[in-house]
């Protein structure tokens, strides 16, 4: 992180969000409502549509709220979006993070905080790379699931389909309190490490419910898939502990025992796992999503990043390695999710 002159952060600075998708217009579009200067640089057809008729904010608890256009700064130009800010969100996934690290360093100002709201745990290491000697670098994390709906002539609606806390790390005076907003709660963490892995452990189940076909709330409620998710992490675990790695809590459970949970019968763990089912009955992973509308995944950033660890540390992982095939397999085959059953998986 740059240690030159610093911009103060505050409620009258600038926010921009870099690649503003799913992720990227639930937290500017809360924002905004809470009084922020937001801008949003996002596609050009996602920008008339959110200029046409604005941008409607749900949540599990029931909120619908809509952002007028004019409380937006809409631009599919990064200079008009990203100069003017004094924070740069970006919510781009894994895949995008080198080109849009390019894009930032080229228009926006010096001494702008950059913040890394993304899946996977490779994203700050590519910032850094590119904009570490001339940019403030923030690492950051969003547990929720965000369903993005576009019906023709409404406001496209993003839906938060699950809960939890975004994380940053802690040690930008002002950060925090700049960008916690109703329906997007902020909190500061010093082992942003430890939450990113902890994260990417949960964000295994992205590729289960992508080959599954099924609502995320319909195959966690599933114990033959639960089991399957079960091995799967603690085959990730033993990687982890291999390389020295501690994945931290995430919304309060200890990554150790969210195999013995996964695999209770189905009466107890709807008992213990309330926060876990919290979930919108139609909501799917980001991943299932991709494979729908023929995206490539982010595959190599989620059980990839668990296959390079195993790698170096000459550990066993034939299931992520079996997961990660079928999902490259989907991806190939071009015909969205496949459907599979859990015995499917392991067989």
């Amino acid at each position: 992180m740059a240690s030159e002159s610093r911009i103060g952060v505050g409620a009258a600075s600038r926010v921009a969000v870099a690649g503003a998708g799913s992720i990227g217009c639930y937290v500017g579009g809360c924002l905004a409502l809470a009084g922020r200067n937001v801008a949003l640089l996002l596609r050009p057809a996602l920008g008339d549509a959110i200029a046409a008729h604005g941008l409607r904010i749900t949540d599990l608890a029931g909120n619908d709220r809509l952002v007028a256009p004019a409380r937006l700064a809409l631009s599919s130009a990064p200079d008009a979006a990203l100069a003017p800010a004094d924070v740069i969100l970006v919510t781009v996934k894994s895949g995008a993070t080198a080109e849009m690290a390019d894009v930032i360093a080229r228009h926006a100002r010096p001494q702008a905080v950059v913040v890394s709201l993304q899946n996977g745990v490779g994203n700050m290491d590519v910032l850094r790379a590119r904009l570490g000697a001339t940019h403030r670098l923030v690492a950051g994390m969003v547990p929720f699931n965000v369903v993005q709906t576009h019906v023709q002539g409404r406001a496209p609606r993003f839906h938060r389909a699950t809960s939890g806390t975004i994380r940053i790390a802690a040690g930008e005076p002002g950060l925090r309190d700049l960008l916690n907003a109703t329906g997007a709660p902020v909190a500061e963490h010093r082992d942003m490490t430890g939450v990113l892995w902890g994260k990417l452990i949960l964000n295994l189940n992205n590729a289960l419910n992508a080959l599954s076909g099924s609502p995320l709330a319909t195959q966690i409620a599933d114990r033959r898939w639960r089991l399957v998710l079960a091995a799967q992490i603690e085959e990730a675990l033993g990687v982890l502990k291999a390389a020295g790695i501690r994945p931290t809590r995430i919304e309060g459970v200890a990554p150790g025992m969210i195999p013995a949970i996964l695999r209770l019968p189905d009466f107890l763990f709807r008992v213990l796992a309330r926060r876990m089912l919290a979930i919108d009955p139609q909501a799917r992973s980001s991943m299932w999503e991709d494979l729908q509308r023929h995206r490539p995944t982010e595959i190599d950033h989620f059980q990839g990043a668990i296959l390079a660890l195993a790698a170096k540390t000459a550990m066993s992982a034939s299931l992520t390695q079996r997961i990660a095939q079928l999902v490259k397999q989907a991806e190939t085959e071009g015909d969205g999710s496949p459907g599979l059953q859990p015995d499917q998986i392991t067989a």
